[in-house]
């Protein structure tokens, strides 16, 4: 496979991957506001939170390190702006463990954080997401 076919392919898993770390936060906004007494809207928020965690978030951002991790230790696309780079992917990937433990939290009825705590919580990807866009077109070091 040529290198450029490839990083279109972790451009496609990486997009798909921050589509739904972006997105299942928003959910979460939405399920701490519906109202104690609106079961079907709770349910509909837990079916629609597990689907996109487990059934777009989690294989995005496992093809997106498979393919990264590729492409630098493969195929040797590296430099120093690698090091803060994965440093900062390896923070992205807690933030994703941290979403699957909320996912959990909702379905099992454990939620102990308001909508305004998610809307900031909503927030974070964004952190990591500039400066590693900034280190990979830009290659600083």
């Amino acid at each position: 496979m040529s290198l450029l076919v490839l990083k279109a392919c972790h451009i496609i898993v990486m997009v798909t991957w921050f589509a739904g770390l972006f997105y299942l936060p928003r959910l979460f906004v939405y399920h701490a506001q519906c109202p104690a007494e609106d079961l079907l809207g709770k349910e509909r928020f837990k079916i629609m939170e597990r689907k996109l965690y487990w059934g777009i978030m989690t294989p995005g951002g496992i093809l997106t390190l498979a393919s990264g991790l590729y492409m630098a230790f493969g195929m040797g696309d590296r430099g120093l702006w690698l090091h803060p780079k994965l440093l900062l992917v390896f923070f992205l990937v807690l933030y994703h463990l941290w979403c699957g433990w909320l996912v959990r939290a909702f379905r099992e009825e454990r939620n102990v954080h308001g909508h305004v705590w998610y809307r900031w919580f909503n927030e974070v990807p964004v952190f990591a997401l500039i400066p590693v866009v900034f280190l990979v077109v830009l290659k600083p070091f």
